[in-house]
């Protein structure tokens, strides 16, 4: 059902659930926007460029830390290599410029080696979406997390609002919630849309709830195509969809992390749309995504809540990060 609002010199015309609005700059200064109304200035400020990782705070350190009762690392990253799944054009490489790159010197005769990497550095592999990564074009704008416009803030050599070094630590209860084990498959299709019932599901089999600043972790089962099946892996995946999205915002994590490479469901419930939950996620809510993980030990020891551990790199600037995400029980 569509609905017909009027305000100020502009007709905006709403979807029901209101996922997706007509954008137009209003009269008085006010947005409407293709993602709904305004989202800013942020509940943390209006120069706020941490979003949720404000709501990592040391009472989630010390939540965290009773949670480790083992000491037993589970590590959620996937190995940086060629050949490795890279969405669209992005490219990955790894060279060591002559061998050894550092020749003979010293009396003591020391070589050493030095590697060279290129590539899109915080959106390939096991990559963290940071606020700067993702945002709406308004208007004749571009506007990301907490109405900060790219015109404003853009540069070819580093993003001077919203980089990844603002981000800071996260070390906080993590939460996996295994659909595909719900769903009793070894993994879900492509399109596979998980509702919030389904989220719900899943916390009350692990007889827990969600708490403002976790890091929530979903397993599709998509991650077994990782380095057995690219180019299926890359041309669709199982995630969240709008409704879900709402539910793990509402309830106040601090970061969304998948065995996908998208978090989202590809193709998208809409498919007039483009990564919506990415916009409502990162842009609206200034919560961040961690893509491409692997979550199968995790999965098949039953480990449900654990602390989580993972430092963004400091490059300042960048729209993302790599890295090697931990889980200790």
């Amino acid at each position: 059902m569509l609905q017909l609002v009027k305000r100020s010199k502009v007709v905006v015309t709403a979807f029901a659930l209101g996922i997706c609005v007509s954008a137009m700059v209003i009269g008085d200064g006010e947005f409407d926007t293709p993602i709904g109304a305004k989202w800013w200035p942020s509940k943390y400020g209006a120069d706020d460029e941490r979003g949720a990782a404000n709501l990592q705070t040391p009472k989630k350190v010390m939540e965290a830390k009773e949670l480790i009762t083992e000491g037993k690392v589970y590590q959620l990253g996937r190995l940086y290599e060629h050949g490795m799944p890279i969405p669209g054009q992005r490219h990955f490489s790894l060279t060591i410029p002559g061998l050894p790159t550092g020749t003979v010197n010293g009396r003591n005769k020391m070589v050493s080696n030095d590697e060279l990497v290129s590539g899109e550095i915080g959106q390939v592999g096991t990559q963290f979406d940071g606020l700067g990564h993702v945002g709406v074009h308004v208007g004749d704008e571009d506007v990301f997390y907490n109405g900060f416009k790219l015109s404003e803030f853009g540069n070819p050599y580093g993003l001077k609002k919203l980089g990844v070094e603002n981000v800071g630590v996260f070390f906080t209860r993590g939460v996996l919630l295994d659909i595909a084990k719900l769903r009793d498959a070894e993994r879900l299709p492509h399109g596979y849309v998980i509702k919030p019932e389904e989220l719900r599901a899943c916390l009350k089999q692990n007889k827990t709830e969600l708490r403002a600043g976790d890091v929530v972790l979903i397993r599709t089962g998509h991650g077994k195509l990782w380095m057995v099946d690219n180019q299926y892996y890359g041309d669709g995946e199982p995630g969240i969809g709008m409704g879900a999205a709402r539910f793990l915002t509402d309830a106040g994590v601090s970061m969304i992390g998948a065995d996908t490479w998208a978090i989202e469901a590809v193709p998208h419930e809409n498919d007039e749309d483009s990564f919506p939950v990415h916009q409502w996620n990162i842009t609206r809510n200034g919560v961040y995504h961690i893509e491409n993980l692997d979550l199968e030990e995790l999965a098949a020891d039953n480990v449900t809540e654990f602390a989580f551990v993972f430092s963004p790199l400091r490059l300042k600037g960048a729209t993302g990060s790599p890295g090697n995400p931990i889980a200790v029980k």
